[in-house]
């Protein structure tokens, strides 16, 4: 059996005297010379083994011209010794407790445990990440430029447990500009829910519930955060950022550069263009430029101009404020089941 597979540490012996214990419990009897043989060490390092489990009563010393050791039936021994440890190790905990109140008298530890100052370029980034993988059941962001992009930058991309529920709401100006709009996109899964708004008050990042991240000045998020632990303020940021999505717009950043021929959808032509067409009405709906649907779905402005002015032409609509007033009647503008991208929250 491999020492490795089992912590003899934490029943307070050492790999040798659990390997040699292992051979004691295999055999009637063995004397020291055997022992060394079957753990594979010297004599001398055999008897110091043998010495250790007849000192913790797993062992016992069977008398003769030639000394030789049996095993204590291991359950009861072993037992006892763990029993043994159990205490000691609630006698430490105890001792933490009474050292950690001495700390949190004279130190204010308390308040510091509710948040946490990130003030190195490095460390925020890196906080982060953590607190993204750590997550295991929901993830809520609001972005809004700047972005920290050195982490994007250098390629890096925070993993997220897979089955993690993500909302995110992004500020209509992060979508102006090319690097925006990586940050805005990168890490895009399946599952996820994204809305955009016009302004958002701060950017935010909640993990579970149980801890937010925001930046000490909101101009330079770089320049140092705060993560916040304390439940009241994260329950109070979470109301936030409720209210923001309730007023958000929804829109799907998903790229489909080959669309299957679906069925006609409440009077769409049936080119195979309407779940583009429903897209596009969509984010133009949202307040996004051409340019940015167009970068966005990878077509060309002109692609997007053409889809607007036939959804238009078949609404009566002169104005692109008609056209989303008419489209949102016609539930052009619902989602209607479609998947959603599930963006990395951007920092």
């Amino acid at each position: 059996m491999d020492d490795t597979d089992i912590p003899w540490s934490a029943t307070g012996l050492d790999p040798l005297a659990g390997r040699v214990l292992e051979h004691l419990v295999a055999v009637r009897s063995a004397d020291r010379d055997e022992v060394a043989s079957a753990a594979g060490v010297s004599p001398s390092e055999a008897e110091r083994a043998l010495r250790h489990l007849t000192d913790a009563a797993l062992a016992s010393r069977i008398g003769g011209a030639v000394p030789r050791w049996a095993a204590a039936p291991p359950r009861p021994s072993l037992g006892a010794l763990l029993a043994r440890r159990r205490a000691e190790l609630a006698r430490v905990e105890n001792l933490v407790e009474r050292l950690s109140e001495a700390h949190e008298a004279v130190s204010s530890a308390r308040a510091t445990d509710m948040v946490e100052v990130l003030m190195s370029r490095d460390e925020v980034p890196a906080r982060y990440r953590q607190l993204l993988r750590g997550s295991s059941s929901e993830v809520l962001h609001l972005a809004k430029p700047p972005y920290v992009t050195g982490a994007a930058a250098s390629g890096e991309t925070a993993a997220v447990t897979p089955g993690v529920r993500m909302r995110s709401v992004y500020e209509l100006d992060g979508f102006t500009d090319a690097v925006s709009l990586r940050t805005a996109l990168r890490g895009t899964g399946q599952g996820g829910k994204l809305r955009l708004t016009s302004q958002i008050p701060v950017k935010l990042a909640i993990f579970d519930r149980g801890a937010a991240l925001m930046p000490i000045w909101g101009d330079r998020p770089s320049s140092g955060s705060v993560v916040v632990h304390s439940p009241a303020l994260v329950t109070a940021l979470v109301a936030l950022f409720e209210s923001v999505w309730e007023r958000a717009e929804p829109v799907s950043l998903t790229k489909r550069h080959d669309l299957p021929e679906p069925e006609p959808e409440r009077g769409l032509p049936a080119s195979g263009r309407d779940l583009r067409t429903r897209e596009i009405l969509r984010m133009m709906a949202a307040g996004m430029k051409d340019e940015t649907i167009a970068r966005i779905l990878a077509v060309s402005r002109r692609t997007v101009q053409q889809h607007i002015s036939d959804a238009g032409s078949l609404l009566g609509a002169r104005t692109r404020f008609q056209l989303a007033v008419l489209a949102g009647k016609r539930g052009w503008l619902s989602e209607q089941g479609d998947s959603m991208p599930q963006p990395l929250p951007a920092r």
